[in-house]
């Protein structure tokens, strides 16, 4: 019954109906709306001009942050399709794309109407995008009139030729606001489409920029397996998709995402529905698919590609081990690449005829006991005098002890031990029980003994996550002081999450000591910490599948601190992006790329309670909540 009674005022009045929407009907819902696809669309020019203008001018003034480091310049030699895009252009048309779709967002919440896309969206979106593009006609103007190469070294006459398509300054002023109007009219659009519509295009847009991304291992792969003619027809000699070939490229992928629409879905549905044995033998059907390419896929390959599969599973590796430590515990660790470089260095004194000091000449694999004892050891002492420490002083701490390390390997005092500046050189490979040897020579050996060995990590973290000590991590890291209360031993727990993940991580080293052949301390500075870092919340922290594709995308495409990518020239942009990465994700999607179910309600729990709260003050304000 309705909580008003005869003696308390009734509801409000409802508002008067806006001439320009029509009268509002509360939906079941507890939100305004006019039929089941909400309030009608807006006027084409009843726009938030403060809204339109404000992210303009933060997208134009990126736009010119992007032009001056030198980014378009850098990556115009790189085509993504022969002689219409390159992959500088396409860096300065991002933003008046993202701007001219972002403008129009409305947020979905309930008791907060919202109105069917329309014209609305798509002249928000030009607008938008013409004050986002106006940033590179500005430039162009002042690069023509001002000299400020002396603090700004990449104002240059190159940069000016770019913007103006080598046409002179007033052409440059005029296509760019075209450009910028004409790609926000585009995100605008993105919004009025039908979801298959938006997920066909964004499919061919995706495929062709992956195919371009992807040049260098297609036509490595092509090689091997003998169909270089075909290579030819779709890529034109100076690299980038010829025009037939992107044609055929579009028009394959929007086909298989319109017949295939609902599919993928549908099928992740269906194994998510499954229970007991018929799940579990539907998760091994997978894994053993994915198991047969990884083991396949080297076979056919050169050794561009497989020193880049080789590099990307070292970061697995690292990644798998630092995801226990800050994804399942919640201990921001910044020193990860401490236990790295004990792997590395306890793997070249104990098998290197070249140690200073100690030289036991070991067998590869008796000597990795040795490497997991030892890194184990220094876990314990890392962790033992800062894991009562909580939140950013852990942090810095634990930076501080990365930094120790490698600064006690590049000291003269223990240059007797480990060689100081000059490292250790002259290590052998690793012996596979004597039948062969792994060695940085034949890349995809060492991919197999990567490989195996991120199989054995996935197994570990997969079974830790699901046990009792799992468990324990996971309640720490959602609220230490209430699993202390529960009876959880917390110093106990997150120390055995130090340890576990310092011996996951001098896996990686000994891997690498023998792949690489020699160790200095630069190899280890603490730029690799963060990139594993960024490598675990991009893909999502947690998730051992996330962690695995947050390495595979950032590492094999833009590389690591030291190793290429498949995209070289972003060699000197890395660390912007991986920052701006960082950035948007936790703006954006701070769960993750493929997140874990766990974190993600933990992250989103104020979310959900505010529209709940929101769903019960709409339905007191209709008369429609029951005692």
């Amino acid at each position: 019954m309705s909580l008003t009674t005869p003696s308390e005022p009734g509801p409000p009045p409802e508002p008067a109906p806006d001439p320009e929407v029509g009268p509002a009907v509360a939906s079941p819902a507890g939100h305004a709306a006019n039929g089941p696809g909400g309030a009608p669309p807006r006027p084409p020019f009843a726009q938030d001009w403060r809204r339109i203008a404000r992210m303009g001018a933060i997208g134009a003034f990126g736009q010119i942050f992007i032009s001056l480091s030198n980014m378009p310049v850098k990556l115009d030699g790189r085509a993504i399709i022969e002689g219409i895009l390159s992959l500088g252009y396409l860096s300065l048309v991002v933003l008046p794309l993202a701007a001219g779709s972002r403008v129009g967002h409305q947020i979905r919440r309930e008791g907060v109407p919202f109105h069917r896309p329309g014209a609305h969206e798509v002249v928000g979106g030009a607008a938008c995008g013409a004050l986002v593009g106006g940033g590179l006609s500005l430039l162009a103007v002042l690069i023509a009139n001002f000299d400020l190469r002396e603090p700004l070294v990449n104002w240059s006459p190159i940069l000016a030729d770019l913007l103006a398509f080598n046409r002179g300054t007033a052409f440059a002023v005029v296509i760019w606001l075209v450009i910028g109007a004409a790609v926000g009219a585009a995100g605008g659009l993105l919004r009025v489409a039908p979801p298959l519509v938006r997920r066909v295009l964004w499919t061919m847009v995706l495929t062709l920029f992956g195919a371009a991304v992807l040049e260098s291992l297609t036509t490595d792969l092509a090689e091997g397996m003998g169909i270089e003619a075909l290579i030819d027809w779709f890529y034109a000699p100076r690299g980038g998709l010829t025009i037939t070939g992107a044609i055929a490229l579009a028009a394959g992928s929007g086909v298989l995402a319109f017949v295939g629409r609902g599919r993928i879905k549908g099928a992740k549905a269906r194994i998510d529905a499954l229970e007991g044995p018929a799940r579990n033998r539907a998760h091994l059907g997978l894994i053993m698919a994915t198991a047969a390419v990884l083991v396949i896929l080297p076979m056919f390959a050169g050794k561009l590609t497989n020193e880049l599969l080789a590099n990307v599973g070292l970061f697995v590796l690292l990644a798998l081990g630092l995801n226990i430590v800050v994804g399942l515990a919640g201990i921001l660790d910044l020193g990860y690449v401490a236990f790295f470089a004990v792997g590395s260095y306890s793997a070249a004194v104990l098998t290197a005829a070249t140690s200073p000091k100690i030289h036991p000449e070991l067998p590869w694999f008796v000597a990795l006991i040795g490497v997991v004892l030892l890194t184990g050891l220094v876990g314990l002492f890392i962790g033992a005098p800062v894991i009562r420490m909580r939140g950013d002083y852990l942090a810095i701490v634990t930076l501080g002890f990365g930094e120790i390390i490698r600064l006690l390997f590049l000291s003269d005092w223990l240059s007797g031990w480990f060689g100081g500046s000059q490292g250790i050189t002259n290590i052998p490979g690793a012996e596979i029980f004597g039948l062969a040897e792994v060695a940085g020579t034949d890349p995809r050996s060492v991919f197999y003994l990567v490989l195996a060995f991120c199989a054995i990590a996935i197994y570990v973290s997969w079974r830790l996550e699901r046990s009792r000590i799992g468990r324990a991590w996971m309640a720490v890291r959602e609220d230490e002081t209430v699993a202390e209360a529960m009876g959880i031993n917390t110093v106990n727990v997150k120390l055995l999450a130090f340890v576990v993940g310092a011996v996951l991580g001098s896996f990686s080293g000994a891997i690498f000591s023998a792949k690489v052949g020699s160790v200095f301390p630069a190899s280890f500075l603490i730029l690799v910490s963060i990139v594993i870092l960024v490598v675990v919340i991009f893909g999502g922290m947690g998730n051992i599948v996330g962690v695995i594709a947050g390495s595979a995308v950032l590492i094999g495409v833009l590389g690591g601190p030291k190793q290429p990518g498949l995209l070289a020239e972003f060699s000197e942009f890395k660390l912007l992006i991986y920052g701006a990465l960082l950035v948007w994700m936790m703006l954006a999607r701070p769960e993750g790329l493929i997140p874990s179910v766990r974190r993600t309600r933990e992250l989103h729990q104020e979310e959900l309670a505010q529209d709940a709260w929101l769903r019960g003050q709409t339905e007191d304000d209709n008369g429609e909540a029951q005692s």
